[in-house]
């Protein structure tokens, strides 16, 4: 079996930077571990990252969101230490400029994996949007998020995300 497992947006502004919070510090550990299983798998490894630029807070999500963050090529936009080396070295990075990425869907499409597995941040926003948009365009495939591998903005909408999944067929793990 072909798989492939997504690391969502685990860039310093959402884990200790200006949108981190309690939750997503503490997933990093099982996050870490689920990679380095992932690695020993043979499972091919997919980091996102959020990306803006200078003129985040005219954009329709800055003024929705007026919190400058993951500004391209700050420390914040960064992928996390703890993740950094293996996303550089063993991974493939695809740079966002919203919540999901359809080039991400498109690359999970063209290599016909046989299962995908989402873990990261923030469940709320990122992770349903890439597990929704990937849904969308393989709609056979067997798509999974690992709950303890995720935290969202908080813990209920977390919650909320994870029943919104399980309603469109993902497979929460």
């Amino acid at each position: 079996m072909k798989k492939a497992l997504l690391v969502i947006d685990m860039q310093n502004d959402f884990i200790t930077g200006v949108l981190g919070n309690n939750e997503c510090r503490a997933v990093v550990p099982q996050v870490v571990k689920r990679v380095q299983e992932a690695i020993e798998e043979g499972t091919d490894l997919i980091f996102s990252q959020d990306t803006h630029q200078e003129d985040y807070l005219s954009t329709q999500e800055g003024r929705k969101l007026p919190i400058p963050h993951c500004i391209q090529n700050t420390d914040g936009w960064e992928i996390i230490p703890e993740l950094a080396e293996t996303a550089a070295q063993k991974g493939i990075v695809f740079t966002k400029e919203t919540f999901g990425s359809t080039t991400i869907a498109e690359y999970v499409k063209a290599h016909n994996y046989d299962e995908v597995e989402l873990i990261g941040v923030c469940t709320d926003i990122c992770v349903i949007s890439n597990a929704m948009i990937i849904k969308a365009f393989v709609p056979e495939l067997e798509i999974s998020v690992k709950e303890s591998c995720c935290a969202g903005v908080t813990p209920q909408s977390h919650q909320t995300a994870i029943e919104a999944m399980k309603a469109c067929q993902i497979n929460i793990l």
